[in-house]
């Protein structure tokens, strides 16, 4: 093969791990866009401008601009200055882990926030309504509230736990627990390599 060849290889090769990435988001709730940008600058390897991104996926310079704002809040891109350029420039995160890391936690503390308001909601219409009963409320009725206080006590014991497991992620513990490469003993032997031992 010639060099040309090679390239054409080469290229072929890094848009199918483009067009793998865009499919994984849609694993963490995330449009297919978004992972498409993501793959494209990340196997550019460099900072894109909008006119770039425009080129490379065919859709509007607008389009990229919403979407490159959606993925800075899922804190997978960032702007980044480029020394004689007045274009706005975007990277995006290179290590797979850390994506994983952030479209996780972000995703999670959006639901977190979203269903703890909830609960703090729910409470205070019960404790209304408890006020509101007249004399003494049926059997059936105290039963069903007592019911529904300890679904409420279990839902906010869930996303209590769930933003522990956040929490787990984000302070980077997570990789103590499962670290990104196996153990070297482990690895070996996985690979049918022998062990001292």
């Amino acid at each position: 093969m010639n060099d040309e060849q090679l390239l054409d290889e080469l290229k072929e090769a890094e848009n199918q791990i483009a067009d793998r990435i865009a499919d994984n988001m849609e694993t963490f709730g995330v449009s297919s866009t978004v992972g498409r940008l993501l793959g494209i600058i990340y196997m550019n390897r460099n900072a894109m401008t909008l006119d770039e991104l425009a080129e490379q996926t065919g859709m509007s310079k607008t389009r990229m601009s919403q979407v490159m704002r959606q993925m800075m809040a899922l804190n997978i891109a960032e702007k980044e200055f480029v020394k004689g350029s007045r274009k706005e420039h975007y990277n995006v995160e290179n290590d797979y882990v850390q994506t994983f890391i952030s479209l996780f936690t972000t995703n999670w503390q959006e639901v977190i926030s979203q269903n703890m308001t909830l609960e703090r909601r729910l409470r205070e219409r019960i404790t209304k309504l408890e006020a509101s009963i007249e004399g003494e409320a049926s059997a059936d009725i105290q039963e069903r509230i007592a019911s529904f206080k300890q679904e409420l006590d279990d839902w906010s014991a869930y996303y209590k736990w769930i933003r522990r497991l956040v929490d787990f992620f984000e302070s980077g513990e997570i990789l103590n627990a499962v670290p990104v490469k196996e153990p070297r003993a482990e690895n070996q032997h996985s690979e049918g390599g022998e062990t001292n031992g």
